[in-house]
């Protein structure tokens, strides 16, 4: 079995070696960057499955790595850093992580929220039933299953995986009413450590992308519902 790919993008060397070690002893490839040139050089060359991501970097901050990335490729991206305020997530959730991690941190947890991740995007690139259309389409939308591609009168619009793994929850159930956290136990898998605006957040860019508003409905005091009619 093919060995998942982890780009890991670290300032500190001690730091970013303990990773690859333990990631490469966990079961990953890994390779190393320890700027953000260094990283978006190591994107294109090396492939990744998964980004590990520091938000102090000495050339261009992991933010602007993180918003180039999500903005050419659909790679799932964990940034770990020393920055543990809830406002901090939020902005690094605003710029296309899927995840994020606090130092110091056990490098265990690391690769339990990796594989969590990658198994999370295995399980949306599948059909939502066997014998499915490999096509969805609303509106001015068409969803490509099998590429987890998303296009808007034709054209194609970029979304995190994150993002991709939402609008397929709500398409799959159309009408169903979720709460805010119902959705965050389906995008993490796991107990997350920050607060339901998390949800908020994605669900803010999956609308403004795609020109949602009218279809992706808040229900005060409850959560958000696809509006049925639109399947």
């Amino acid at each position: 079995m093919e060995r998942a790919k982890i780009l890991i993008v670290e300032d500190e060397i001690a730091i970013s070696d303990l990773l690859s070690y333990s990631l490469n002893k966990e079961g990953f490839q890994t390779m190393t960057a320890n700027t953000g040139a260094e990283g978006l050089r190591g994107v294109e060359q090396f492939q990744p499955d998964l980004l590990l991501l520091d938000w102090m970097l000495p050339d261009i901050s992991g933010l602007e790595v993180c918003k180039k990335v999500t903005a050419t490729h659909n790679l799932p991206i964990i940034m770990i850093t020393a920055k543990s305020d809830i406002t901090d997530k939020i902005v690094g959730l605003e710029f296309g992580a899927d995840d994020y991690m606090t130092k110091p941190f056990d490098v265990r947890e690391v690769a339990a929220r990796i594989r969590t991740v990658l198994r999370r995007l295995a399980q949306g690139s599948q059909p939502i039933e066997e014998s499915g259309p490999s096509v969805l389409q609303f509106k001015n939308i068409a969803i490509i299953v099998e590429e987890r591609q998303v296009k808007k009168d034709g054209d194609i619009i970029e979304l995190t995986p994150k993002e991709f793994d939402l609008l397929m929850k709500f398409y799959q159930y159309r009408g169903k009413i979720f709460s805010r956290t119902e959705l965050l136990d389906f995008v993490w898998g796991y107990e997350y450590a920050g607060d339901t605006r998390t949800v908020d957040i994605h669900i803010q860019r999956l609308r403004k992308k795609l020109d949602l508003n009218d279809i992706i409905a808040t229900v005060f005091g409850v959560g958000y519902k696809f509006e049925k009619r639109f399947g």
